[in-house]
């Protein structure tokens, strides 16, 4: 959708997200959480084609697998120029996770840079309830 004025930066969409680059690799020690954090996360505005830039947390507690931080970053590289709103970048995240890991606790937080006065926070906790 382009902005009031008819300017847009070009920009792909979901589909393009790359969730098959994802690897894990088995995890049998005591219960513990893992948290992965990156202030290099960044998906483009759908709306103005703008770029997003956020601090993106990951913490989990796994049941038999855990993520490889390689596989990781290709895959959160491969948001970079999605069109994608914040709250579902933030729950992209959270489910491709989640069914990846198949955690017993699972918490994706997305901390976006200021823009326009309003600072954005998502989160979104797999399984709901816990």
């Amino acid at each position: 959708m382009p902005t009031p004025e008819g300017r847009s930066l070009p920009f792909v969409g979901p589909e393009t997200i790359d969730a098959a680059v994802l690897d894990t690799f088995p995890y049998e020690g005591a219960r513990q959480e893992i948290v992965t954090e990156t202030d290099e996360f960044s998906a483009v505005c759908p709306y103005s084609g703008l770029p997003d830039f956020a601090t993106l947390i990951i913490a989990y507690v796994p049941d038999a697998r855990c993520v490889e931080l390689r596989s990781l970053k290709y895959y959160i590289t491969s948001y970079r120029n999605v069109g994608i709103y914040q709250e579902h970048a933030t729950a992209r995240i959270a489910e491709d996770l989640f069914a990846l890991l198949e955690p017993r606790t699972l918490s994706v937080t997305t901390v976006y840079n200021v823009r326009g006065g309003f600072e954005t926070t998502c989160t979104v906790e797999l399984p709901p309830g816990e």
